[in-house]
């Protein structure tokens, strides 16, 4: 039997066979076809306000609403247990030695019912990291810092700053941007609340309270999208962290759960990786920041 050739390129001074040059061409044109159609995916997506939603159904609010209830809920449980303060996996001693080394524990967590969020999709994401030589009052002190966040969190956040503050509790501004093939620039409000139950243990809980889409951020033409105008990246963003200070550092865990328009039909393998890759990757970058910045 005749081996295939490989489609290569030659600089060689002799023709190819015609079957080979052929098999090039298909490869080439099918190569630029798919790239034509990810391209028209992206645009009908990005330009589709008109065809697609843009604000999540009061369905999906709700839900969403509910499901973070599940999880506060969880977490104050969680809280109140010395030993348990953390989800760790069952080998513990083996993930903290990971985490210890300078390692990120990443995990999915998924709704049970992903049916209940209609014309959206919710995203759920723990992370968990170490930082050597860290205390509950240095992370405190670095995340309250939002004058500072452009410098620590670069290049996601943009602007910060803090609206109001009242002891521990707080309304924070941000101006954050994601880029995956594509950038998006939010504004984005939040009401944070702190809570210490010893010295050597605190958690938070962020709430968003208006996520607005910027146009031509920077720009003489920059202006926020109306509702009708968005194309729904981020509708909604619950942040909840947890620190436990031992072993010589500061263990910290956060979970994000958020809201987003769900895929239009038929384009899930060009939208999906943005849509599902962001949410993992603003969790890692946040963890591996804040550590960094513990370290300074």
């Amino acid at each position: 039997m005749r081996n295939k050739l490989p489609c290569v390129r030659s600089h060689a001074l002799l023709p190819q066979p015609k079957a080979v040059t052929m098999q090039c061409m298909n490869a080439r044109r099918h190569t630029s076809s798919r790239k034509l159609s990810m391209l028209i995916g992206l645009l009908l997506f990005l330009d589709g306000p008109r065809l697609l939603m843009a604000e999540p159904t009061r369905a999906a609010i709700s839900a969403f609403n509910t499901y973070c209830k599940s999880v506060e809920a969880r977490l104050a449980q969680q809280h109140r247990s010395p030993t348990n303060f953390l989800v760790l996996s069952a080998d513990r001693p083996q993930e903290e030695a990971r985490l210890r080394s300078g390692e990120l524990v990443i995990e999915q967590l998924a709704p049970s019912n992903p049916t209940e969020f209609p014309g959206a999709l919710l995203h759920h994401w723990r992370g968990t990291a170490f930082a050597p030589g860290a205390t509950p009052a240095d992370f405190e002190r670095l995340m309250r810092d939002f004058h500072a966040y452009p410098q620590h969190f670069s290049p996601q956040v943009l602007e910060a700053t803090t609206l109001a503050q009242n002891d521990d509790h707080l309304q924070a501004w941000m101006r954050v941007r994601q880029h995956h093939v594509i950038t998006v620039v939010m504004d984005t409000t939040y009401d944070i609340t702190y809570n210490h139950p010893d010295p050597r243990h605190g958690y938070s809980i962020s709430h968003s309270t208006r996520i607005n889409e910027v146009e031509a951020p920077g720009t003489p033409n920059e202006r926020i999208l109306g509702p009708t105008e968005e194309h729904g990246f981020l509708w909604r963003l619950n942040t909840y962290w947890s620190y436990e200070e031992r072993d010589g550092g500061l263990y910290l865990q956060v979970e994000a759960v958020s809201l987003t328009r769900s895929i239009p039909r038929g384009l899930g393998w060009a939208i999906g990786p943005f849509v599902e890759s962001v949410p993992r990757e603003s969790i890692e970058f946040t963890l591996r920041s804040a550590c960094n910045a513990l370290r300074k």
